[in-house]
């Protein structure tokens, strides 16, 4: 029979696992960020095209209901395990045996056969993932999010390295998966070589970001957002969002605005470094960048803003006139790419992800290291040079309008596709 006449088998459930941190928590704050953004997002658009998605992740209420719809076909299941508070990330593989027997609970009460895959996301729920796809006889599919050994090889100053259990659990589930979906090429690259993963399962998926929310508004729109924010109209907005971990670099914003001032004080007046996001990890983090900030005199000049929810944040990219984004390690970086699309240009670490998600040059500009001489002198030069703003700013927005959540949703339904029906994957791969 030819190929075309062969039913191809779409799957119609799946069973998304991203246990250290809920979908419907806010991100910026604690564990939740990018990859909340990305689940839900993905999640919507594959509910969208027909296949239903149940994403479990760790109840930490006992007042949360068992299942709760996020979306039309899209719904968030919580698992029991361990305490429901004060129960940090690193604590989660001693309640693994406990999280399996709460999923196997719930799988027992469908029919056979349910979910056509399980979807893993973070090496947390890899680990839980392995048990559910062998028990339940289905394909899985794993998205690292970050990696532990990629992590150590760029660590900040007052961060801890990744253990070394950390790194053998994503070894081990690299090993299990059927498919291994990557941000971008180098990420690909890193499954391989760091953790000897078959070429063949690794599938390069960019993220996205939603164009309709995060949108370029003009001069009118910056006007309003500083005025609904409370911005000078003629201040000079160097901004960071995200959450505040030495890991994300926020010191190295901070460091490079005193510098600046130290070469230009006419600058002062005017300048407004914006911290925007939550304590993630070690509650001490904030504290200690507002120590740093009153110890180089800069209480004037920076201003602390706690994480904001998702519709409002459109308002900081677009009153920004740079968004910083100084990671040590980034496996994409949707704040870049979330910024870029509102029409304002990025600064980030020339690591990782970050060097798809800006364009060098076109839609903004990568630096390399973390000396704050080096971001203070890029920074300086853009604070003279208006019109190289307004080129980058411009470049920014047709770079964004390479990425969105539906090409995200349709390449990893494409790649489902494939693991359901290997004969025909194999096929198209030799014509």
């Amino acid at each position: 029979m030819p190929l075309a006449r062969i039913p191809r088998r779409k799957p119609n459930r799946v069973a998304m696992l991203m246990l250290h941190t809920s979908p419907l928590e806010q991100p910026g704050l604690g564990d939740a960020g990018g990859m909340n953004v990305y689940v839900v997002e993905t999640a919507k658009r594959m509910a969208q095209s027909g296949t239903q998605v149940d994403i479990f992740t760790r109840a930490t209420s006992s007042e949360l209901a068992l299942k709760v719809e996020l979306a039309k076909g899209v719904n968030v299941v919580h698992l029991s395990g361990g305490p429901f508070a004060d129960l940090r990330k690193e604590e989660l593989p001693g309640q693994l045996c406990v999280l399996a027997a709460a999923l196997a609970r719930v799988e027992a009460h469908q029919e056979r056969g349910y979910y056509d895959l399980v979807h893993s996301h973070y090496w947390l729920s890899g680990q839980l993932g392995m048990i559910a796809a062998q028990s339940w006889g289905v394909p899985l599919v794993h998205t690292m999010h970050t990696m532990a050994k990629v992590k150590n090889q760029a660590l900040a100053e007052g961060d801890q390295p990744e253990p070394s259990a950390r790194a053998l659990g994503e070894e081990q589930v690299v090993a299990a998966a059927d498919a291994l979906i990557a941000n971008t090429e180098a990420e690909g690259a890193h499954l391989v070589g760091l953790y000897g993963a078959c070429p063949d399962r690794v599938h390069v998926v960019p993220p996205g970001v939603d164009l309709e929310k995060f949108s370029f508004k003009g001069a009118v729109g910056k006007q309003e957002a500083r005025k609904h924010l409370g911005i000078r109209q003629d201040a000079l907005v160097y901004s960071f969002v995200g959450r505040v971990q030495p890991h994300k670099g926020p010191d190295v914003l901070i460091r490079a605005a005193a510098e600046m001032l130290q070469h230009d004080p006419s600058l002062r007046s005017r300048l407004v470094v914006a911290i925007i996001g939550g304590a993630s990890g070690s509650n001490l983090e904030p504290q200690r960048l507002r120590e740093l900030t009153n110890w180089l005199g800069l209480n004037d000049v920076v201003r602390f803003e706690e994480a904001v929810a998702n519709d409002s944040l459109p308002n900081w990219y677009r009153a920004s006139d740079v968004v910083n984004v100084p990671s040590y390690s980034e496996s994409f970086g949707l704040v870049a790419l979330e910024a870029q699309a509102c029409g304002t240009l990025v600064v980030a670490s020339a690591v990782g992800g970050l060097r798809t998600a800006v364009a060098d040059g076109l839609s903004g500009l990568l630096v390399d290291g973390h000396d704050p001489k080096s971001w203070a002198s890029v920074l300086l030069r853009l604070a003279h040079e208006p019109e190289r703003r307004v080129l980058l700013a411009t470049g920014a927005i047709a770079h964004a309008q390479r990425f969105d959540w539906e090409r995200t949703a349709r390449a990893t339904l494409r790649i489902y596709e494939d693991i359901l029906n290997p004969a025909q994957a194999k096929d198209r791969a030799l014509a």
